[in-house]
């Protein structure tokens, strides 16, 4: 996809890749994907964003793409995810002070 980086951000247990689009030091949304999808699942939304000014930044979430994925099942729990989301953040904000509006999506489930 033309203009998305790619980089890596250590997570507290490993790797996480992120794709991040549009200008340093503008107001950060940080796109989360359900399982069992991708970065890749927000491609359009991605450069939507940046286009409007935004800095769009979605990572591939633990277990998915190319992020880390512990064996451990105990590894997937929301405390992990939401450590991970925090690093993702600390790595693509220019300071503490910066806004970051989250956006999430899920297939959901059928009981």
């Amino acid at each position: 996809m033309e203009g998305v980086e790619h980089r890596t951000v250590r997570g507290i247990g490993g790797d996480i890749h992120v794709a991040v689009k549009g200008p340093e030091g503008r107001v950060v949304v940080l796109l989360i994907h359900g399982f069992p999808e991708l970065w890749y699942s927000w491609r359009h939304q991605i450069s939507g964003l940046a286009a409007l000014g935004f800095r769009a930044v979605a990572p591939d979430l633990r277990g998915c793409g190319d992020s880390h994925a512990p064996p451990e099942i105990s590894s997937y729990s929301l405390f992990h995810i939401v450590e991970d989301l925090v690093a993702v953040i600390s790595a693509v904000t220019a300071d503490d002070d910066e806004r970051v509006f989250v956006v999430g999506h899920d297939w959901g489930s059928v009981c």
